[in-house]
């Protein structure tokens, strides 16, 4: 398994997580917003992996900018629960191994 797949695989867990209604936000409150900039470096980080693997992208650009707008109420659970479908989908995906069809 490919570094950037295992990271969207967290990834995509920790979205799923804070998107779980009431749940999630009491995570994120109960720790000040931390779990918010946690998630903003982890995506950079998955980004960064998947650039250089030539992987998809789409999954941490939306966690991105779910990072910095899920602070407004509901706005956050739905962009979470998007955010935690495209990373999960694309890590499920299976590797070419450099093939191209």
């Amino acid at each position: 398994m490919s570094t950037s797949k295992l990271m969207k695989w967290i990834t995509g867990v920790m979205e799923a997580i804070l998107g779980i209604p009431f749940l999630g936000g009491l995570i994120v409150i109960s720790l000040s917003w931390v779990p918010l900039i946690i998630m903003l470096v982890l995506h950079i980080v998955t980004l960064v992996i998947s650039v250089n693997e030539k992987s998809g992208k789409t999954g941490s650009i939306v966690g991105i900018i779910t990072s910095c707008i899920a602070w407004i109420p509901f706005v956050g659970m739905i962009m979470h629960l998007i955010s935690a479908l495209l990373l999960l989908i694309d890590a499920a995906k299976k590797e070419t191994y450099g093939r191209t069809y």
